[in-house]
């Protein structure tokens, strides 16, 4: 009997750790390639083209989780400029849509990822699905 319980609760932790793990999304961002690669779990779904900070403005590097979207927001800092589709993960830094297309690829931002509005949407959609807390942005060089 009590091998048949510990072959239960065995059973029964796996199955709660392989849930909670494939319940994670995952944006790493490459500073240096202006890239970001969305996981879910141990796959990846997307690869993008993104604009960070252009000189004399920061990109946060570190791991941080999204804790606030908003799907219509603009800047109080930037002039009222439209944030789209917005993940915060940092303070005034989000994930978010940009207009500004011929800049994707390269360092045009103010320290915000910025992304195509196609691909905003699509990560905004993926964060509100799998929840904010377990919606992770990774930044490196």
């Amino acid at each position: 009997m009590h091998r048949f319980l510990a072959v239960v609760l065995a059973l029964l932790a796996f199955g709660f750790l392989s849930s909670a793990q494939a319940g994670t999304i995952t944006a790493r961002i490459s500073l240096s390639s202006q890239t970001m690669t969305v996981t879910d779990g141990m796959f990846v779904r997307h690869k993008w083209k993104i604009s960070t900070a252009r000189r004399g403005y920061v990109t946060p590097t570190g791991s941080y989780r999204a804790y606030w979207a908003s799907r219509h927001h603009r800047s109080r800092k930037y002039d009222n400029a439209p944030m789209p589709y917005a993940i915060f993960f940092k303070g005034g830094y989000a994930v978010h849509a940009t207009f500004d297309l011929k800049r994707l690829g390269r360092p045009a931002s103010h320290g915000c990822i910025r992304l195509h509005p196609s691909n905003a949407a699509v990560f905004f959609s993926l964060a509100q699905k799998y929840g904010l807390r377990n919606t992770k942005v990774i930044i490196t060089r």
